[in-house]
């Protein structure tokens, strides 16, 4: 029998009572949550996509006294005995064949109702909700933490092992496998080879193989949240100018992670990062992709742009991974009061050390395999 997580219900039911005083402040009845990432928040962790897909199969209404899941039938078992075991939720069911739009109009009739979801008759509840999410406890540290170790292995491992001149898809299927082992869905899966990043810097994979160098990188939600981490791996030496590259890349990556602090705006951050691209000759290397996203719930939960002025509060995690031209890094890391933590932090992986203000900040180097290569070029 499934048992009851004590610290998560009580966890949920804490967070039931945000919502409620949050519901009689902006005077409304009820609050209705359609979007995964804001029932997982809610639940703690509770995936409502079917298995294997991405389609949400549940609903919740919030009352300040009730929390109901609306679902069909079919997925009532799945919801309850495996995602949302124990935690005071209660249930309306209808049969599969029934849309279930005809029981939340039911359920709302006559009532002032907040959303996540765009509807005309529904108060937009979108901003405040992500404030919520952004604000990790201990419990979810915990777990990002995990789940950036298993990613960032998940990658490295791929890195050093696949075989010269597997193409990308090969590659990345590997990396969804030691992924899932894990438990972790592959949100986002990039192979991007020989140089091919310099103008495609959002490319995922082809049937191309891999002959001199690519950069591996991947995100995974687990427990709903989400992490993100990227490598570079070579065969032989280097072709010329990757290395410098990357090296710029890496003081890029080095300032972003130092400057990102508690109590800061992101545009505030973001002008130490573009003070870097310029002082290195790249300036308008930025320009060319985007640069990190605070993460969390959803893969994106604010994006870094020039002006943002998100401010950054501690326990705050954000997925950095700058790139110059055919070089990219990327590392998960949460902001804390007086310091940032690497969740995807390399371990067993080459590192270059980058001094910022006094301190050490580790980023990830290139790792050079060897190759099948001969002098002259061929195998």
């Amino acid at each position: 029998m499934p048992t009851i997580d004590l610290e998560r219900a009580e966890e949920v039911e804490r967070r039931h009572q945000l919502l409620a005083a949050h519901l009689k402040n902006r005077g409304d009845d009820a609050l209705l949550l359609r979007q995964p990432s804001n029932i997982a928040w809610l639940t703690c962790g509770g995936e409502v996509r079917r298995p294997g897909t991405d389609q949400p199969i549940a609903a919740v209404f919030v009352t300040c006294e009730a929390r109901v899941i609306l679902c069909h039938a079919v997925d009532a078992p799945f919801l309850f005995e495996h995602q949302l075991v124990g935690l005071g939720f209660q249930a309306k069911e209808r049969p599969w064949e029934e849309d279930p739009e005809v029981l939340i109009r039911d359920l709302c009739r006559g009532r002032r109702v907040a959303s996540d979801t765009p509807h005309p008759d529904h108060r937009n509840a979108m901003p405040e909700l992500r404030d919520f999410r952004c604000q990790l406890v201990d419990s979810e540290l915990v777990k990002l933490r995990q789940l950036g170790r298993h990613l960032a292995h998940a990658v490295e491992a791929t890195a050093k092992t696949f075989d010269h001149r597997e193409t990308e898809a090969e590659v990345a299927g590997q990396v969804a496998h030691r992924l899932l082992r894990h438990g972790i869905t592959p949100v986002q899966i990039q192979v991007i080879a020989d140089g091919r990043g310099r103008r495609l810097r959002h490319w995922g994979f082809s049937q191309q193989p891999v002959e001199r160098s690519c950069v591996v990188s991947a995100i995974g939600r687990r427990d709903g949240l989400h992490c993100g981490v990227a490598r570079t791996v070579c065969f032989g030496q280097p072709l010329p100018g990757l290395l410098d590259e990357h090296q710029q890349a890496g003081l890029v990556m080095a300032s972003a992670i130092y400057f990102s602090q508690a109590g800061w705006e992101l545009r505030e951050t973001w002008q130490r990062v573009q003070r870097i691209y310029e002082k290195f000759g790249v300036g308008d290397e930025w320009r060319a992709s985007d640069q990190g996203q605070v993460t969390g719930y959803e893969m994106q939960e604010v994006r870094v742009v020039p002006d943002c002025p998100y401010r950054l509060s501690a326990a705050t995690p954000i997925y950095w991974h700058p790139s110059v031209h055919t070089a990219a890094l990327g590392d998960t890391i949460v902001v804390h009061g007086e310091s940032t933590e690497q969740v995807t932090r390399p371990e067993d992986w080459p590192k270059l050390v980058v001094h910022v203000k006094g301190t050490q900040v580790p980023v990830p180097d290139v790792l050079c395999r060897e190759s099948s290569f001969n002098a002259d070029g061929r195998t």
